[in-house]
């Protein structure tokens, strides 16, 4: 009898943790969405920047005071190049992504983005030589021509945003053949909260003489949207906080579940986050952009079961 209680209060755990990573996952996406194209918060480099101070905050919480990870330090100055390398890459992911959801719907943000396999699987290849079985690389055809038929087949393309989304995924997939390579040995390696830790303060350092060449009157026109809108401040605040809980959640997702688990609800989230966000923008699609998305997302599936068979 306790045994079965037991078990249920460990599903119960995992679909909170599952339900609470779907959501602020999305909900970063939507806000980022609402304050770049809604809301007149035009400044895709500082939205992130206001993230790291969070992320950074929050991390030192979780690890040095909640405990969640034992801290982890760095060993060496190589190894801090390293990490500020992986950082300089995340944040081109990042300011890459905002950029892109200035010009393009969620929808379609998220079907491109559904390319990264694609993208892990080329990197890994020119910068390892790490090659897949040849079924393996099939899979990968239906993920970029999905992508290619809702280019097609959707209303609002915007050739700059699509290119920044495509930019966005690939940084985003050559982070992680990156962080793969940097941090292979056991002496060097960094779990994702850690990481996370040290990545946060650089890209401050790192977005902030861009922020004031590209966005030189962000501060200024902030302050004028938050007289507007009395509610700016807490919008950038909560959008700060999820980002963080995003990474967080990831995190303990993958700790009780397994890597294949958190790839399988990936996919589903793309799913999700395409629908909520066609309810709440009203953005209009096409079959052929649906169907597009469908095959991408066929094909992504298709690419991590036959990743997994032939390993």
């Amino acid at each position: 009898m306790s045994s079965s209680s037991s078990s249920k209060k460990q599903t119960l755990f995992i679909s909170t943790l599952i339900i609470s990573w779907y959501s602020s996952n999305i909900g970063v996406l939507l806000l980022n969405k609402f304050l770049l194209s809604n809301y007149g918060f035009k400044f895709p480099i500082f939205l992130p920047m206001c993230h790291m101070p969070a992320c950074a905050f929050l991390s030192y919480i979780s690890i040095v005071f909640l405990k969640l990870v034992p801290l982890q330090h760095l060993k060496s100055r190589s190894q801090f190049l390293k990490v500020a390398t992986l950082s300089v890459v995340f944040c081109a992911s990042v300011v890459g992504g905002n950029i892109s959801l200035r010009y393009l719907p969620v929808s379609f943000n998220q079907a491109v983005g559904a390319t990264t396999p694609f993208f892990t699987a080329l990197f890994a290849y020119l910068m390892t030589l790490k090659r897949e079985a040849w079924v393996t690389y099939g899979a990968l055809v239906p993920v970029v021509a999905g992508v290619v038929i809702a280019s097609g087949g959707e209303p609002g393309f915007h050739w700059f945003g699509f290119i920044m989304c495509i930019s966005a995924t690939a940084a985003r997939a050559f982070k992680s053949v990156l962080q793969g390579i940097l941090l292979s040995s056991e002496g060097e390696k960094l779990n994702s909260m850690n990481l996370m830790l040290y990545m946060s303060p650089i890209a401050v350092v790192a977005l902030l003489p861009v922020t004031l060449v590209m966005e030189p009157d962000v501060i200024s026109l902030t302050l004028t949207l938050a007289k507007q809108h009395q509610y700016m401040w807490i919008l950038l605040l909560v959008n700060s906080v999820m980002a963080y809980s995003a990474n967080l959640l990831n995190f303990l997702v993958t700790k009780h579940t397994s890597a294949l688990t958190l790839q399988v609800l990936g996919n589903a989230k793309g799913a999700v986050a395409v629908v909520i966000s066609i309810l709440i923008f009203q953005n209009p699609v096409t079959v052929m952009g649906i169907g597009g998305y469908s095959i991408t997302v066929l094909g992504v599936v298709a690419y991590g079961e036959t990743k997994r068979r032939f390993r």
